[in-house]
């Protein structure tokens, strides 16, 4: 009996231990965003899975006398589109592929896919066979190739190839984030997610889930913190000379954009004012973004949720949004598998070509 009771107590004692090593193990919220944001940056490759569908887009007319039917149409193609994008993604040497699919509904509704390549100098597009676009035959399928630095001459500028590289792209998107959700109160704004809870897809392992959150009662706070600290912040981070150059800004453009930025006492009162009055126009019944990390502190899926009905101050018309987005990171920093590969021979076509062949099949128009 005592040898059994020794070894219950030790199970306990192993079990609780661990328990303890996976708890310490995750980070405060605002922390571990900016532990992602800094491992995002040490990506070399992965594959890639992203969407975007659209829940709900309505427009309900103050008076119903001026229902507009086209914009009724409109708004039911555009109800639970879908934007669809996978791919995969390399550092060195530069090459990503994406396929990009749409997908509308309703009575003129399609779907239809379009391929991509994209590596330091050259683009390669293929043309797909959309329903309502005439593209003869012969050119179906066939790719496009953009040669980016030749485009640039023409166009009379300097070729930036920093402009397409994904890693310094990813590098400025981090830390412009890591800059803006630094200004937002944790207790606030953020939380950490039950694993189990966050409906992370198929496959995602996730060590830790946080959540930023935006509702009724912090959105005045929300704008605030946006504009008068958040913005101004962002800034700073494009002013550095790398983010400039890739960005092809002058610092003038940027030192204009601080000073627009800078604001009154007057200024203050008054979006201070208009603040207040959101309430009456602004019902958010959903913001979330959702951040998962593995056990390397990657950033591997983000979601966001929104669900929010607007009525401008001056009428009675609704309208209502709704929509989702993710990302997904898989294979990172693994031997990168394409699919696509960069287009050679007959599957090549350059835009001049492209634009004889157009001409050709419609008699010159």
């Amino acid at each position: 009996m005592t040898k059994r009771m020794g070894a219950l107590l030790l199970t306990l004692l192993l079990t609780v231990s661990l328990a303890l090593t996976a708890c310490s193990s995750k980070q405060e919220p605002k922390e571990a965003l900016k532990t992602a944001a800094a491992n995002a940056s040490k990506l070399t490759s992965y594959e890639m899975s992203s969407n975007f569908t659209i829940n709900e887009l309505s427009y309900k007319p103050g008076d119903a006398s001026q229902t507009d039917p086209s914009m009724a149409q409109f708004m039911s193609m555009l109800k639970d589109a879908q934007l669809n994008v996978t791919g995969v993604y390399q550092s060195e040497p530069m090459q990503t592929e994406m396929t990009v699919g749409i997908e509308l509904k309703g009575d003129m509704g399609m779907t239809f896919n379009i391929p991509m390549v994209l590596t330091k100098e050259k683009m390669y597009v293929k043309v797909p066979n959309i329903p309502f676009l005439p593209i003869p035959e012969n050119i179906v399928n066939k790719f496009i190739e953009f040669d980016l630095k030749k485009l640039a001459e023409q166009e009379g500028t300097e070729f930036n190839p920093d402009a397409l590289d994904a890693a310094k792209t990813q590098k400025l998107s981090n830390e412009i984030m890591d800059a803006v959700l630094g200004e937002y109160d944790q207790n606030k704004f953020f939380k950490n997610l039950d694993t189990k809870d966050a409906k992370l897809p198929e496959g995602v392992d996730a060590k830790q889930v946080v959540q930023f959150s935006v509702n009724n009662d912090n959105v005045k706070e929300a704008l605030t913190v946006l504009v008068t600290k958040a913005l101004p912040k962002v800034m700073d981070i494009v002013s550095k000379e790398e983010y400039r150059d890739m960005l092809q800004l002058s610092q003038a453009d940027i030192d204009k954009a601080k000073e627009d930025l800078k604001i009154s006492e007057a200024d203050q009162a008054k979006m201070t004012k208009d603040l207040d009055k959101l309430k009456d126009v602004l019902t958010i019944n959903t913001f979330n973004i959702d951040f998962a990390l593995d056990k390397n502190d990657f950033p591997v899926y983000q979601k966001m949720v929104a669900d929010m009905l607007i009525k401008p101050e001056d009428t009675k018309d609704e309208v209502k949004l709704a929509f989702t987005g993710s990302n997904t990171y898989t294979k990172i920093n693994e031997k990168p598998e394409f699919k696509i590969n960069i287009p050679t021979g007959d599957d090549v076509i350059t835009m001049e070509e492209f634009e004889k062949m157009m001409n050709s099949s419609y008699g010159g128009y």
